[in-house]
């Protein structure tokens, strides 16, 4: 299991087991805070009760070991492994978690009273996975560490695939897997061993209270120190993420939030510090002159590499093996490339991820925002009848319509459009506008052969009940979901495969609960996000240099599947393939080719989607 995680932790491994009690623990090292062995894990207390392994950086552990240290606590090495460690000695784990500012997965073994508690930080920065079959309880940083172990037999679940249709990767808590779950944000797991209970499972922190909080507490208008404080509390939290023991740089895009992480930076430090980022040869995913221009006003030490179209293809093949289950953002080509290039000169960079979840930076907020205003002149019945009759209507009868249409008319309301649009009209609160909002195929479960749904907290009732609808909605259900399960998972396994830490100051608790005080006009004006973090910017970086509509960090999949990638696409989706995979309706997954390659339609996220869980099923299945 511990080898299956070596990419993760190439410097050091070691083993702990209790025998009599059925218990190992593996570790994997990148070696970042105190490289000597006293960093070594696992790890055991000074008292010898409890035994820890441990996967992240906690980035206040010096405050929290000279608080230990008053107490009388002699420590061994500086790694802050072993502050959690003694922490969890001296106070519990439950009164350890709130203490603890960083990104972090640990497993806790109590010997004396034969508990394990499994922990994963509060936004999920850090991955952690378990299962429990019968007497076997397994966990890791990684699905590949599962599947190594043979007590059990992996079954794909056609729920999960249906949801990884709906939004292009599976929702926590459900994976791949039948049994296997991922420990969701801010939560922990205890499993008694001396009566073979089954796990409990609590929050330590939970996204929803802090929202409802926020907006309970907020008033209007904001305080005029509110850019001051965010500039403050910005600062150290870059600060607290610039502390190693080896090299360190940041991923930087132009874009206002690499922007501001590198800027904070370059404040801080004494030296240039080491900027990075890809470039490509289209200009419309071109965003290195940007990058180039930001770094020169900053005066950091900037390395740029130009890839080919067939850089970036040569990934393609290396994506099942990273992600473990279907990942369907296509970015997690140019971020693995961005990591390739930043590990061969630093072992940890800092990233500008959150900055949009927070601060409302979106595009589909605002026309979430448009289309509600719009669909609230409508009654209710009206929308949802017509809704109905737009659903009614066959795909082939829809698009006979669509050509009826002025060809102004046609460009807009695409055959995808509409259908998305049916469904819009008949959402019922906002999480089903959201996931309807946010859904690659309009209808999973009608894709997936005999997969109805798995559900999870975004099906949950009155969750975005206290929060503003049109922007606030979303911006929370993204931060639950989307941002764990997509934006961190994508930046985890791209870094962690080259070995490259990557920590994000940007979702620093503090930060996030900030955030969630702010009233909308400090993050919303003139239609466009941001305002607060483009006025803490300004102190720093030009406007002119940031002032640009926002790229997004993707390569031309539309054009590569008509072109280098098709025969590859064709024969994962022929329909000997689909059929003999057996997850999917082929007639409808093989309409949606033929649209994308003959030009009639733009499927490509769709059909992406479609060509990694075929390539992950080659791989795993």
């Amino acid at each position: 299991m511990t080898n299956a995680l070596t990419h993760r932790g190439p410097d050091d491994h070691g083993l702990w087991l209790d025998a009599a009690k059925g218990i190992v623990l593996g570790h994997r090292r990148l070696s970042i805070v105190d490289l000597s062995q006293a960093g070594h894990q696992p790890m055991i207390s000074a008292n010898g009760r409890f035994v820890i392994v441990y996967n992240g950086e906690v980035y206040n552990h010096q405050e929290t070991r000279k608080e230990l240290e008053s107490l009388g606590v002699v420590f061994r090495g500086t790694s802050d492994t072993e502050v959690i460690l003694e922490a969890c000695a001296a106070w519990s784990v439950e009164r350890t978690l709130p203490r603890l500012n960083g990104m972090f997965a640990f497993a806790l073994w109590d010997r004396a009273e034969g508990i394990l508690t499994i922990v994963r930080d509060r936004l999920g920065i850090k991955p952690l996975y378990w299962a429990k079959f019968g007497r076997l309880f397994l966990f890791g940083s990684e699905l590949k560490a599962l599947r190594a172990h043979r007590g059990w037999a992996p079954r794909v679940r056609p729920e999960a695939i249906a949801g990884y249709m709906r939004h292009g990767y599976i929702p926590g808590p459900h994976t791949v897997y039948e049994g296997v779950q991922k420990l969701e944000p801010g939560s922990v797991l205890t499993l008694n061993t001396r009566d073979n209970s089954e796990p409990t499972l609590r929050r330590f922190w939970d996204l929803s209270e802090v929202a409802t909080r926020g907006a309970a507490a907020r008033t209007e208008p904001a305080s005029a120190d509110s850019v001051n404080e965010l500039d403050v509390l910005l600062r150290d939290a870059v600060r607290r993420r610039m502390v190693a023991d080896v090299p360190l740089g940041a991923f930087l895009s132009g874009g206002v939030d690499s922007s501001t992480v590198a800027a904070m930076m370059q404040a801080q430090s004494a030296v240039p510090i080491k900027t990075f980022t890809i470039g490509f040869e289209q200009d419309r995913f071109d965003e290195a002159p940007h990058a180039r221009a930001v770094a020169k006003h900053l005066g950091t030490d900037h390395t740029e590499l130009y890839v080919a179209p067939q850089d970036a293809l040569n990934v393609i093949p290396e994506l099942p093996h990273l992600y473990d289950e279907p990942f369907a953002d296509s970015s997690q080509i140019p971020t693995m490339l961005v990591s390739r290039l930043t590990r061969k000169h630093v072992t940890v960079a800092l990233s500008g991820d959150g900055g949009d979840e927070l601060f409302a930076g979106y595009s589909r907020y605002f026309w979430n925002q448009r289309l509600q205003r719009s669909l609230g002149r409508v009654p209710r019945p009206v929308r949802s009848a017509a809704g109905f009759g737009l659903r009614s209507l066959s795909p082939a009868l829809r698009a006979w319509c669509l050509k009826r249409l002025p060809r102004r008319l046609q460009n807009v309301l695409t055959e995808a459009r509409l259908a998305k649009l049916s469904e819009v009209l008949n959402a019922k609160d906002s999480g089903a506008l959201y996931r309807r909002i946010v859904s690659l195929w309009p209808d999973p479960k009608a894709l997936v052969l005999g997969g109805s749904e798995a559900t999870g907290r975004l099906w949950e009732p009155n969750l975005t009940k206290a929060l503003e609808q049109a922007i606030e909605a979303p911006q929370f259900l993204d931060t639950l979901t989307y941002l764990p399960d997509d934006i961190l998972t994508k930046v985890d396994r791209a870094s962690m495969a080259v070995a490259l830490e990557a920590r994000v100051p940007l979702i620093d608790y503090r930060v996030v609960e900030f955030a969630w005080r702010l009233p909308m006009s400090m993050k919303v004006r003139d239609g466009h996000g941001k305002w607060i973090l483009r006025q803490v910017l300004d102190r720093y970086v030009p406007r002119q240099l940031i002032d640009r509509p926002k790229m997004g960090f993707g390569v031309p999949l539309g054009e590569w599947l008509r072109g280098p990638l098709r025969d590859w696409a064709e024969d994962l989706l022929s329909e000997s393939q689909l059929s003999q995979q057996g997850l999917l309706r082929v007639e409808l997954v093989r309409r949606a080719w033929q649209e994308h390659i003959s030009g009639r339609q733009e499927r490509a996220s769709q059909l992406w989607a479609v060509l990694m869980l075929q390539s992950w099923m080659r791989v795993w299945g």
